[in-house]
């Protein structure tokens, strides 16, 4: 039978379609024999054999009933995956048959045929048609999933399915319940949801569970995935329903889109491990829309550090609010050219969504630019260039153990890279400017924390000048005062979800691995927030930053203080990473591994505190903050030294970075940030190695 079915699904459309319909005659002259002999209570068989014309009428059905099959789409259909739209096709489609035979026997005036058989005819072929195709769709299903089957190379087997329960019988549940329905690589065993009225009864032949009664039968059925459908509701309700589910010992999953499965677009196997969003119990912030249009719609932005985590986020939310002329500006040639192509394929999608629209924009043009941020002359080529009129700096080297051990290049990419970007904003007089900053900077334990100190400084300094000044910076020619009309501003804010070199990520890798997983330190907290979400603090406090017409500071004189602002995000509260851990573990179905639970799957080990790193980071230095446009974010002022002392200090630091002089850099660091405080020990490989030659 195996053999038989796989030899069926094997063979072409067309010999598929020509053995359907010849299964189609055959059905329906048996309906109508079988018709006349329900209506005569008998075995019917008419008076003179092949020579009743009454044969005729039942021999020529077929020829009425093929072409209107046709029509419906019968014979287009794709067997094993017949749904509810297709069985009420096959009803109209043998109904509107039935009729027509019926008329034909009544008008040809042949005698002998009972007017209930055209009833009790449509009755049956609804039945046979019907039946046949749900029936063969049955065993090809069965087919496929109990037996050995080769799909895109896999062999899956019944009991290599994946058991799954659907969280949410609603809309969402029961469109990913359709999905799953043409996946052969899982199996759904019930439905769970909240909603009292809905429990214990059943809905696509399994039965809706209530939260209290999933536990044991999560146990009982040996169920592997618990598939989330429950998109409305609000991530803290959200949290509130994983933190229940973590105990069950089955992973939670989640799927890139409902819709996309319902309609067999997305595979069983596109189902990925809980969003990392989900690991935020708090709720986003949310831009001001509007706001964010006017912006960047129709402007021509910059985006240093574009192939960055937070950088190409960047540049994806600045796409869909339609720039006049986005520049991606990055160091790195393959994240440049991997984020150029996926940006044109957005445009691409723009397109087509324009395209049937009755006004057609025109579309953003994107520009790839290699070039580092140290580079003055490259710098100043692309905006003099294009002249932009926002400047969103990302480009940094940000991991603090790698920062630690390469000092000296730190110090070029983040501390003089943001001079050079600042010099010439300032220069080409660059609307607004806005540095991305991070919670390492307020006092910092390593030296990467210690650089976006000094970049913020840098900002600060220059935002208090009317006409400031530049020492040389690489060729030795004096710099001319210009005229400060540029807006600078500070993003500061914590760990983003997701990005290189977080944790979540990280974590997820080792759990794939089967363990342990590596924590430094069980106490280590942070602040999180997700890619999206920091993207759009970014853009947000663009619109924050001074108006031009209110003259030099702008909101900065409105609110009697110097300096570039700093803005910073309410994060809610910060996030204890051994428990991330645990939840992560828990959250993929396993258990646990520790000195109460030998048995358990998967261990954390603490290894220690890398260098420079601390137990817990902070957002504000000080407490002096002030609200903002938007209730999610803070203004802050802080202390910082005039540009005129400044300015001495980062000639010695470039100095120091271009001979490699680690500590020189050190030395430097602490008297431009008087809260740094590094470890005893240098972990800068270069200064190590040369230390042991000594």
């Amino acid at each position: 039978m195996y053999i038989f079915f796989k030899y069926l699904l094997s063979i072409s459309r067309s010999t598929k379609r020509s053995i359907l319909i010849t299964v189609d005659f055959i059905l329906l002259i048996g309906a109508l024999w079988l018709s006349f002999s329900l209506r005569l209570e008998n075995w019917y068989w008419p008076l003179g054999g092949f020579n009743n014309p009454i044969v005729f009428l039942v021999l020529i059905a077929p020829v009425f009933a093929v072409p209107i099959f046709a029509q419906f789409g019968l014979y287009r259909a794709i067997i094993r995956y017949l749904g509810m739209r297709a069985t009420w096709s096959i009803v109209k489609a043998v109904t509107l048959y039935a009729v027509l035979w019926g008329v034909v026997v009544f008008l040809s005036g042949i005698q002998g045929v009972p007017r209930s058989v055209v009833l009790i005819n449509a009755m049956v072929a609804v039945l046979a048609i019907g039946g046949s195709r749900m029936g063969a769709r049955w065993l090809l299903r069965k087919t496929e999933d109990s037996l050995k089957v080769e799909s895109d190379g896999i062999y899956i087997r019944a009991s290599d399915q994946s058991r799954v329960v659907v969280y949410g019988a609603g809309a969402a549940g029961r469109q990913l319940a359709v999905g799953l329905g043409q996946s052969r690589e899982c199996i759904l065993l019930a439905f769970v949801d909240d909603n009292i009225e809905l429990q214990g009864r059943d809905l696509m032949g399994v039965p809706i569970l209530s939260r209290e009664n999933l536990r044991t039968f999560v146990a009982d059925q040996r169920i592997d995935d618990i598939l989330l459908a429950i998109p409305s509701i609000t991530r803290k309700q959200r949290s509130v329903i994983i933190e229940g589910l973590r105990p069950l010992n089955a992973r939670i999953r989640t799927l890139p889109g409902l819709i996309e499965m319902a309609r067999g677009k997305v595979d069983y196997r596109d189902l990925h491990d809980l969003d990392i969003n989900d690991l935020l119990s708090r709720e986003p912030a949310e831009p001001d829309e509007a706001m964010l249009q006017e912006q960047v719609s129709k402007a021509t932005v910059m985006v240093t550090g574009a192939g960055g985590s937070i950088g190409s986020e960047l540049c994806r939310q600045i796409l869909r609010r339609k720039p006049k002329v986005l520049l991606l500006f990055e160091s790195s040639e393959f994240a440049l050219y991997t984020l150029h192509n996926e940006l044109l394929d957005s445009i691409h999608y723009f397109t087509r969504q324009e395209h049937s629209s009755a006004e057609i924009e025109i579309l953003p043009d994107i520009i790839p630019l290699l070039g580092s941020v140290s580079d003055e002359n490259r710098v100043s080529d692309v905006i003099q260039t294009w002249k932009p009129s926002i400047i969103y700096h990302a480009a940094a080297v940000k991991h603090v153990p790698i920062v630690e051990q390469n000092i000296a290049e730190c110090i070029k990419t983040n501390v003089l890279g943001t001079l050079v970007m600042a010099k010439v904003a300032a220069e080409q007089q660059v609307k607004r400017f806005i540095l991305i900053s991070t919670d390492k900077a307020v006092n910092p334990t390593n030296a990467m924390g210690a650089s976006k100190r000094c970049c913020e400084m840098v900002l600060q300094a220059l935002a208090e000048e009317q006409h400031p000044s530049f020492e040389p910076m690489w060729d030795g020619t004096p710099s001319s005062q210009i005229v400060l009309t540029t807006q600078f501003a500070i993003v500061r804010f914590g760990n983003v979800l997701g990005s290189s070199g977080s944790v979540v990520p990280h974590f997820r890798k080792q759990i794939a691995q089967g363990g342990p997983i590596t924590l430094t330190h069980k106490d280590i907290t942070r602040y999180f927030m997700t890619i999206p979400e920091a993207a759009q603090l970014v853009m947000q406090t663009g619109t924050m930053v001074g108006d031009l017409s209110q003259g030099i500071g702008g909101y900065r004189n409105q609110h009697a203080h110097n300096g570039a602002d700093v803005y910073v995000l309410d994060m809610g509260d910060p996030v204890k990473i051994y428990d991330l851990a645990c939840r992560m573990i828990e959250h993929s179905g396993f258990q646990i591994k520790d000195y109460n639970s030998l048995g358990g799957d998967i261990a954390i080990e603490l290894v220690g505190l890398r260098p420079g790193e601390k137990l817990y980071e902070e957002l504000l230095i000080g407490h002096n903050t002030q609200k903002t446009e938007h209730p999610r974010v803070m203004r802050a002022r802080e202390k910082h030294l005039p540009w005129d002392e400044l300015k001495p200090m980062l000639k010695t630091l470039q100095v120091a970075a271009l001979n490699g002089d680690v500590m020189m850099i050190r030395a430097i660091f602490k008297n431009l940030v008087p809260e740094y405080i590094p470890d005893e020990k240098i972990a800068d490989w270069v200064y190590k190695e040369q230390l042991k030659q000594l």
